[in-house]
C-alpha cells in the first residue's frame, strides 16, 4: 500500500478539523458534512495546482463550509465571546494562510484554531 501523499494528508487533516468544529456547533447532520465535502473536492483541484498551499488548506475549507451555510442556513459559528448586541458569526484568519484561528472581529480576540471551537464554546455536550 503506498504511503499517504502530503496532499491527502492536508485534506485529510482539513476535513477532521472542520468537521470538529461542526460537531461542537452541533451542525454536523448530513447535509452539512456533505458540503465539507463539496469544499475538499474543490480545493483537492485547487492544491494540485499549487502544492505549496497545502498548509493553507484547512482555513480554506473552514471558509468554504462558513460560505456554503451562510447561504443556506445562516451564520456559523456563531461568536461564544460577545454576550451583548447583535449575533455575529467569527471569521477564519489568515484568510489565506498557515495556522487558521477562528477569531471575533467585533472584539477584537482569536477564540480558538480551526478544529479547537468545542473548546471555546464548551465542547459538543455543552447546552
Amino acid at each position: 500500500m503506498d504511503p499517504i501523499s502530503p496532499l491527502e494528508q492536508a485534506l485529510h487533516a482539513a476535513r477532521a478539523l472542520v468537521l470538529a468544529d461542526l460537531v461542537a456547533g452541533r451542525v454536523a447532520e448530513a447535509d452539512v458534512v456533505s458540503l465539507v465535502e463539496d469544499s475538499i473536492t474543490q480545493r483537492r483541484w485547487w492544491v494540485e495546482q499549487w502544492p505549496e498551499g497545502a498548509g493553507y488548506v484547512a482555513g480554506l475549507v473552514a471558509q468554504d463550509v462558513q460560505d456554503a451555510l451562510l447561504e443556506r442556513y445562516g451564520r456559523w459559528p456563531l461568536c461564544p465571546v460577545c454576550g451583548t448586541g447583535e449575533p455575529h458569526a467569527l471569521d477564519v484568519e489568515p484568510e489565506l494562510g498557515p495556522d487558521p484561528h477562528w477569531v471575533c472581529s467585533e472584539a477584537g480576540v482569536k477564540v480558538a484554531a480551526v478544529g479547537a471551537l468545542g473548546e471555546a464554546i464548551g465542547g459538543p455536550a455543552s447546552s
